[in-house]
């Protein structure tokens, strides 16, 4: 068995991961990245999440710079993505669309400027630990089993996986134990887009009430939810309300977020697995759909489904602080703010069709302290992404993708200075901390 040692061990290559491993690695310590799938990504490129939202508040300000900026940023310079657009389908304040194959070259091209070391289709499969501090991790991969050290460990697999099998007490789900839905999502190409907003001009029922917009014609990519008479008519068995789609990244192409599968845990591999049928099953109906009873469809097919079924809502791992609603209804500012987002309390119901909406406060922003990322009964494990420590109720904002690209940074950052100081994570100077999360340029709202 070999084993390999670094200062700081990032699992989870998704959006949270890239951040982390970066911010780590740009404050001086010995990274690596382990991810389970050949490329990067996680949920915006496995199971294509698009696009990103939302960098800024309700009132226009960006909460999210950082490394989740310089993302876009270089993005935008390669033609892969138009930067920040102004939303189009009611809540959601910016739309970020992006290039998926490009993000996956790009987050590996950031990651080897920075030194991170970066193992691929490697899966963690044991943790190892004595007392309340993780000694090792057992991985696997075509090579055989390795064990990997490190002076700090971040959790960033989404599902809290490394904080669960370390025995760190976590919760899914509502009050009654049922997590959000699932959505099996892919892409059309051969769409007529022109004639899909003719049809949502010339019957203003078609569209959702809060979208009519003048910019409609000049926005190079916007966002459709709506046509609802058209889908309650189908009944179709997916428990929606009416369609949810984004054009783009190619002119002609539209990112459908419609499948729904609800009822099944994640985590469960036995559910997993059929969710996963389901809802490839899903995406054959509604492409029949979409073709038969959506204009500008008619000649439109699948071009691609994610390679992985998408996931909202898993674990949320028990840390020394957990987020609330009413902390994010109210844009509640904490000493030890670390990351902060504008996107509003979003549930999918994970027992019904409906979606339900919660604003900040005057079109504000919440703070996530650092606290939320500290998991209790372990002393060198930070979270980044949706696993941190939050309410079922708060985790429907903090799961969004620039959110957890914000605390990404802020894990990686931390991890860093708790290897280099020998401390316990919770023990760092929280000042010292954000002025390294500063001076990579997040955003924390704090007096200059």
């Amino acid at each position: 068995m070999s084993k390999m040692n670094y200062e700081v061990a990032v699992l989870g290559g998704g959006p949270a991961g890239i951040t982390a491993a970066l911010g780590a690695a740009r404050n001086g310590a010995k990274t690596i990245v382990v991810e389970r799938y050949g490329f990067l990504g996680g949920m915006s490129t496995a199971a294509m999440v698009y696009p990103w939202m939302t960098f800024h508040s309700a009132s226009g300000e960006q909460v999210i710079k950082g490394i989740a900026q310089e993302i876009v940023d270089r993005l935008m310079a390669l033609h892969a993505s138009p930067g920040h657009l102004r939303d189009t389908i009611g809540f959601v304040h910016t739309l970020t669309p992006y290039h998926p194959e490009v993000y996956k070259a790009l987050a590996g091209r950031m990651l080897k400027e920075a030194g991170v070391d970066i193992l691929l289709h490697t899966s963690a499969i044991d943790v190892k630990t004595e007392g309340e501090r993780i000694e090792s991790i057992t991985l696997y991969n075509k090579s055989g089993v390795s064990t990997l050290s490190a002076n700090v460990f971040v959790d960033a697999t989404g599902d809290g996986d490394i904080a669960a099998m370390a025995g760190v007490p976590y919760e899914k789900g509502n009050a009654n134990g049922k997590v959000q839905p699932m959505t099996m999502k892919f892409r059309m190409r051969g769409v007529d887009v022109d004639k899909v907003k003719r049809a949502m001009q010339d019957d203003p029922s078609n569209f959702y009430e809060k979208s009519l917009t003048s910019e409609l014609d000049r926005l190079p990519v916007t966002g459709v939810m709506g046509f609802y008479a058209q889908w309650k008519a189908a009944g179709l068995p997916v428990e929606r309300d009416g369609l949810l789609f984004f054009v783009g990244p190619n002119e002609d192409e539209v990112l459908v977020n419609v499948s729904r599968v609800s009822g099944l845990d994640p985590t469960d591999i036995g559910d997993l697995t059929k969710a996963e049928f389901e809802g490839r099953e899903q995406v054959l109906l509604l492409e029949s759909f979409f073709r038969d009873r959506i204009p500008g469809f008619e000649k439109a097919s699948v071009s691609a489904v994610g390679a992985q079924i998408g996931v909202r809502e898993t674990r949320r791992i028990t840390g020394k602080y957990v987020l609330n609603g009413i902390d994010v209804l109210d844009g509640r500012r904490f000493d030890d703010v670390v990351a902060r987002s504008g996107y509003p309390i979003d549930i999918h119901d994970p027992e019904g069709s409906g979606v339900t909406a919660n604003f900040i406060r005057e079109g504000g922003a919440y703070d996530i302290p650092y606290r939320s990322i500290v998991p209790i009964r372990t002393t060198n494990l930070l979270l980044a992404g949706r696993c941190i420590s939050t309410t079922h109720e708060a985790q429907a904002t903090t799961r969004l993708t620039p959110s957890c690209m914000a605390i990404g940074q802020a894990a990686g950052a931390a991890a860093a200075l708790a290897s280099s100081l020998r401390r316990e994570v919770e023990a760092i100077p929280i000042l010292e901390l954000q002025e390294r999360l500063a001076a990579g340029g997040a955003e924390l709202g704090l007096k200059k």
